[in-house]
C-alpha cells in the first residue's frame, strides 16, 4: 500500500477501507508519510468527502493514534 494510491482512489470518488485509513493515519504519526502527501490526502478528502463508514474509521484511527489519558479519578 502507498499513500499515493489512497489519494488517487479517493480522487476517483471511491470509498477507502478501514485498513487504508489506518495506514494513512499510522503512517503519518510514525513519520513514514511526509507532510505534503498527507496534505494532498486531506485535500482530496475535503473535495470528495467521506461516507459515514469512512468518517467513523478516520475518527477511530485518530483516537487510537495518540496517548490515552486516564481521567477516571476526576469527579464529575
Amino acid at each position: 500500500m502507498h499513500s499515493l494510491d489512497l489519494i488517487n482512489k479517493k480522487k476517483r470518488g471511491q470509498a477507502l477501507t478501514m485498513e487504508e485509513i489506518h495506514y494513512a493515519v499510522e503512517g503519518y504519526t510514525r513519520g513514514q508519510i511526509p507532510d505534503y502527501q498527507i496534505s494532498a490526502f486531506l485535500m482530496t478528502i475535503f473535495f470528495k468527502g467521506m461516507n459515514e463508514e469512512e468518517t467513523k474509521h478516520l475518527t477511530m484511527a485518530m483516537v487510537e493514534s495518540g496517548d490515552v489519558i486516564d481521567l477516571s479519578e476526576i469527579e464529575g
